[in-house]
């Protein structure tokens, strides 16, 4: 090999060397500035990452990010002392309260546990500012749980006893109108949609869904049974299995409402005669307790006291 060759090939790899190390590849120092940059870099990530998710959170409602999860603790809490088949049978309140709009059970156990728990805090709180003892505190802290517990139910109760007596109500009319409807030359469903356009109520509003069940592809006989189970009305009922029968056996739908409509009416006469035969039973405790005392007081006081003049000498 010539000297001018290995003096060439020295020179290459001497310049490789000195480039390397200007870039500081191999310098420790230079490696753990990479390094720290590199750490440096992921770190200021996920600070802005965590920074982010804060905005983000601190963004949404206040009801989304306090509420919703204290509401998911008192359902959660509801669920744990309610039994099923109580669960069962506030849905069932809830169909006959035709549903509210938001309400569902678990909502109604949230709203039970919360009213517990602030009937307790009120029964813990108000009796020691009344200067009542700790026996007494107990019992109305204990009373007032359950009172709070058992409230949301009896309201439940209430708004579906309220919407059956609306139904009870308002049914024979809106037989008469699906009668008129029917007997003028129109279909079945197409009466049941004049009822739901032209009458408001809670009628109206289970006609309206029986109407959106068979557009969706629901049979009217199964729609018309969703109606029965959804309500406790008889007469309501009554009118359902007339309707099912008149469909599976052919006999004109025209006929059939007349009956019912009728029905419909002497039933409405027989229960408004029931209530008011119920009135002097419901009158007599008001009359004796309230009523009674009042008049005797306001007759007999004037005479009391002229005898008591007469005899003592006194007013």
């Amino acid at each position: 090999m010539s000297p001018q060759l290995v003096a060439g090939l020295a020179l290459v790899f001497v310049s490789i060397v000195l480039a390397i190390a200007a870039t500081g590849v191999f310098s420790p120092g230079s490696a753990r500035s990479g390094v720290a940059r590199s750490l440096a870099a992921v770190e200021a990530i996920h600070r802005s990452n965590r920074r982010d998710l804060r905005l983000q959170e601190l963004d949404r409602p206040f009801a989304e990010r306090v509420l919703d999860p204290l509401a998911a603790q008192f359902t959660e809490i509801g669920r744990r002392f309610t039994p099923e088949e109580r669960i069962a049978r506030i849905r069932r309140r809830l169909d006959l309260a035709g549903n509210p709009i938001g309400w569902d059970a678990d909502r109604v156990l949230g709203l039970k546990a919360l009213a517990g728990l602030v009937g307790a805090l009120l029964g813990l709180v108000v009796p020691p500012l009344l200067g009542f003892g700790p026996l007494l505190t107990v019992v109305l802290v204990v009373a007032g749980c359950a009172v709070g517990w058992l409230a949301p139910s009896l309201w439940l109760y209430q708004v579906a006893y309220d919407r059956s007596q609306r139904v009870r109500r308002e049914l024979p009319d809106a037989i008469d109108l699906l009668t008129i409807s029917v007997e003028s030359g129109l279909a079945f469903d197409a009466g049941l949609a004049q009822v739901a356009s032209r009458t408001t109520g809670p009628v109206a509003q289970e006609f309206f869904r029986v109407l959106q069940e068979m557009q969706i592809g629901t049979g009217r006989v199964q729609a018309m049974r969703g109606l029965a189970e959804r309500t406790d009305v008889p007469e309501l009922r009554s009118f359902v299995g007339a309707m099912i029968q008149a469909d599976a056996f052919g006999i004109p739908i025209a006929g059939v409402l007349r009956v019912q409509a009728r029905e419909m009416r002497v039933k409405r006469s027989q229960r408004a005669e029931e209530i008011a035969q119920k009135i002097p039973v419901k009158i007599l405790f008001p009359l004796i307790f309230c009523i009674l005392p009042c008049l005797f007081l306001v007759i007999m006081g004037p005479a009391v006291i002229t005898v008591i003049h007469n005899f003592t000498g006194r007013f």
